[in-house]
């Protein structure tokens, strides 16, 4: 068909065979005339063809061996075809001899193919399936047509054990073929609406990228707003300090602490003003299981395997996926635990500062490093420490005021002065 022009029923990237001859050896030519019984008319066909065939021939049998004895009819047709195939050509055979469709396991270039049959309809179904023999429906058939089932069976009890576990094993093939596409089927449905969801996630992924661009963009401006005001406050304070000066008037206290107020009112808040600064690498190791932030996409995943030292996959919802190890942030790093100073007491010679920085500390924290610090201040011989919490809500101030309260060395704590600190700076005083 395809030497001839014609549309072949095949997938596009198909490849075929260019041949220089075709022969066939098909239907039966017996004659009464010539004396030619049906193998003898076969084989002087075959034996003519086999005069010509070379490496560029295809060559097409019907019922290779049929018409004399099946045991001698078939080692004819291995022999045959063996030759052919030495020969370096192309071959197809029809065939119900057993012992043929057994030699396409045995010999290496050979392959078994059926065309489907649906005995309930006894109608053909027209699929080709590649890798498995057909087998013979000669039983079924007869069924039906109408044979009484005590001739089957009688049929049935002559076949060989080896005949009858060959038909056995070419059904199993025949269930498992279908099975194996019905399963095939599935999965490329899967793999279609998995391909689908990617599609959908990446989309959703980059949608999210423009919004937390476009978020961060409006964010700098108002940082950048907000540093702007605070600057032109700033400049105004000093302008009026400066005036003051120039008048040759003393400035009092009360001024100077507000006017520090009002610079501290004016300076933006923690992160405003500034672009925020990537995060330091921290060489850390994740294990499978751990949750962890994947930097180019911006979501959440966990560790499925560990692939090598540089790459590990990484499950993002129904996703999976090849992640680079610079590519992924732990949620919870792993902190790796300081070594403990071995404690030594030295009286006064204790290296401890006279007061104890608490801004920015969480609560929990902050009052274990006021017990130690009490502690190692006693140790280190002070008579007064300042404990720095900052104003903020209030909270941290309320806790070291409780806190040193109890303490049994402590007593008394009270602000500090205006002008160190005040409500956010506690002094206290030891017995």
């Amino acid at each position: 068909m395809a030497q001839s022009g014609l549309h072949i029923p095949a997938d596009e990237g198909s490849e075929m065979a260019v041949f220089k001859t075709v022969f066939a050896d098909i239907g039966d030519e017996q004659s009464i005339e010539q004396s030619l019984s049906t193998f003898s008319s076969h084989m002087v066909n075959i034996v003519e063809i086999l005069k010509h065939v070379d490496h560029e021939s295809l060559v097409l049998f019907d019922e290779l061996g049929a018409g004399t004895d099946p045991t001698e009819g078939a080692a004819l047709a291995i022999a045959i075809l063996d030759d052919v195939y030495r020969r370096g050509a192309r071959v197809v055979a029809t065939t119900h001899y057993s012992e043929l469709k057994g030699y396409a396991y045995n010999r290496e270039g050979a392959m078994n193919a059926s065309v489907e049959f649906n005995v309930e309809t006894l109608r053909p179904t027209y699929r080709l399936l590649i890798g498995v023999p057909g087998r013979s429906n000669a039983f079924a058939i007869s069924r039906r047509l109408g044979l009484e089932e005590s001739i089957i069976e009688l049929a049935k009890s002559q076949i060989t054990k080896e005949t009858n576990q060959v038909e056995n094993m070419i059904a199993s093939l025949e269930e498992s073929k279908k099975s194996s596409d019905a399963e095939l089927e599935e999965a490329r449905q899967i793999r279609s609406e998995a391909e689908k969801l990617r599609a959908d996630l990446i989309g959703q992924l980059e949608g999210l990228e423009q919004e937390k661009a476009k978020v961060l963009e409006e964010a700098e401006n108002q940082a950048e707003e907000a540093v702007k005001k605070a600057k032109q406050e700033a400049e105004q304070i000093i302008k009026e300090l400066r005036t003051l000066q120039k008048e040759s008037h003393a400035i009092k206290e009360h001024k100077l602490i507000e006017a520090k107020k009002r610079l501290e009112e004016a300076t933006p808040s923690l992160q405003q003003g500034k672009k925020q600064r990537k995060p330091k690498k921290v060489e850390v190791e994740v294990r499978p299981g751990d949750e962890v932030k994947v930097l180019s996409f911006g979501q959440k995943g966990i560790i499925v395997d560990k692939i090598n030292e540089r790459e590990f996959q990484v499950q993002i919802g129904i996703m999976k996926m090849k992640v680079a190890k610079d590519d992924i942030q732990p949620l919870e790093p792993v902190k790796k635990k300081e070594p403990k100073p071995l404690a030594t007491i030295r009286g006064n010679d204790v290296h401890v500062k006279p007061e104890l920085d608490l801004r920015g500390q969480r609560y929990e924290d902050a009052m274990l490093k006021v017990e130690k610090y009490l502690d190692d201040a006693l140790l280190a011989g002070y008579h007064s420490v300042s404990i720095i919490h900052g104003k903020g809500t209030g909270a941290l101030r309320k806790g070291v005021k409780e806190l040193v309260k109890k303490h049994p060395h402590v007593k008394h704590a009270k602000d500090a002065a205006a002008n160190e600190g005040g409500l956010g700076n506690t002094v206290v005083e030891f017995k």
